[in-house]
């Protein structure tokens, strides 16, 4: 079954190939790539902002203003008004229809939202970093959104937990980011105008684009090589933004992943770049906000797995495939791939999947994330059969560094 499987993506493969046409990568949402960052300048001096209201973003929010502003978050041109938020919640798509499934809110408290007329500087760490033109602000309905979005109001959910600790009032409005934050993975962080320029230069007339916060792993890597088959080129695109605390830090998993590129990929037909977004383990909501997402960056193909963007046991693991059934293809314009959980078997003695293996779960070996990192802490060592030898030696050290 898996040669067969392999034959039908190479001659996939060699059909695209065989048959050149023009690059035309997928439109946006919406149809234009949002820019909203203007950097200071000629034509903008940020003394003109003196005497402005401001307002200190959290982490999350600084994300979602990158998010915005660079096109990411097509078509959303700022953080999300009263009658969007509430279609997003009920409908899963905007007031005007459009897909869209997560809201984009800028929470605030009473206080901050009573003095936050007009132009508001943004800060983030005390520093002015963009600003916001509010035209609404109004009440957030948060046990609605927490059931909806998050299918629980358990406060134990983190993105439940997060949800609260916000703000009771949201504003609304478009937005400005001063300058792209790189800072801490300049030569992998691109927009999605730079994304997209790398895949034109490239020549790739079909993208797939994989998203984790998790460390890289052989299962991990038997979807990004199967996937290879079918497509021109692969965008490893790991979460960077904020995580929860017990998730192996960004820093670690994009060494992960270097390593593993140098050894492993086809450096033509790879390209590592950061995604910056925060996490919020929304589960079957946050896959298709991650899948719209990618259309921006120029993708035309996504892997989901099991439990995509999900935490404890909140979600069915195949729920993030079955929700993209609220869409049409063409509505979506990006094309789901959904992968079984894939492990290694003993007996076959290969990568494999329920579909392709027919042992029991006695000969596989699968290791929870929980046990990966009480074997880390301890200093063993990772089965080559889970992890390859230099990915095992980037997190080992990176626990034994931590004490």
């Amino acid at each position: 079954m898996t040669n067969f499987i392999h034959y039908l993506f190479c001659e996939a493969a060699m059909t695209t190939l065989s048959n050149p046409s023009p690059i035309l990568l997928p439109p946006p949402l919406g149809g234009t790539l949002v820019n909203r960052v203007r950097r200071p300048g000629p034509d903008f001096d940020p003394a003109e902002l003196a005497g402005l209201p401001r307002l200190e973003l959290s982490d999350r929010s600084y994300a979602d203003l990158e998010m915005l502003a660079t096109g990411a978050y097509s078509p959303l041109t700022g953080f999300l008004g009263e009658a969007d938020y509430l279609s997003v919640i009920e409908h899963l798509r905007l007031a005007d229809g459009t897909p869209w499934s997560i809201p984009i809110t800028l929470p605030v408290s009473r206080e901050e939202a009573a003095q936050s007329t007009g132009r508001v500087v943004l800060t983030h760490g005390g520093e002015p970093v963009g600003w916001i033109e509010v035209q609404e602000r109004y009440e957030g309905r948060k046990g609605f959104e927490a059931r909806e979005v998050y299918r629980t109001e358990d406060a134990a959910h983190p993105g439940v937990a997060a949800l609260y600790a916000g703000g009771e009032v949201y504003l609304a409005g478009p937005v400005t980011l001063f300058e792209v934050p790189r800072g801490a993975f300049p030569r992998h962080h691109r927009t999605p105008a730079e994304v997209r320029e790398v895949i034109e230069a490239r020549g790739w007339r079909t993208t797939v684009a994989f998203q984790t916060r998790n460390p890289i792993h052989r299962a991990h890597e038997y979807l990004h090589k199967v996937t290879l088959e079918l497509v021109d080129g692969l965008l490893l695109h790991p979460l960077v933004g904020q995580t929860k605390g017990d998730d192996v830090p960004a820093g670690t998993r994009v060494r992960a992943y270097e390593v593993l590129l140098e050894r492993y990929y086809p450096q033509a037909r790879t390209l590592l770049s950061v995604y910056p977004a925060a996490m919020r383990y929304a589960g079957p909501r946050e896959a298709i906000l991650h899948a719209l997402s990618r259309r921006n960056y120029g993708v035309t193909h996504f892997i989901v797995g099991r439990d995509h963007a999900g935490v404890g046991s909140y979600y069915g693991t195949y729920d993030a495939q079955e929700i993209f059934s609220a869409y049409t293809p063409e509505e979506l314009g990006i094309r789901i791939l959904k992968f079984e959980h894939t492990f290694y078997c003993k007996t076959c003695g290969q990568l494999v999947s329920p579909r392709t293996c027919p042992h029991g779960s006695e000969h596989h070996l699968v290791l929870s994330g929980t046990r990966v990192r009480e074997k880390l802490r301890a200093g063993e060592s990772l089965p080559a059969e889970f992890t390859r030898p230099e990915v095992a030696e980037v997190l080992r050290g990176a626990y034994t560094a931590q004490g």
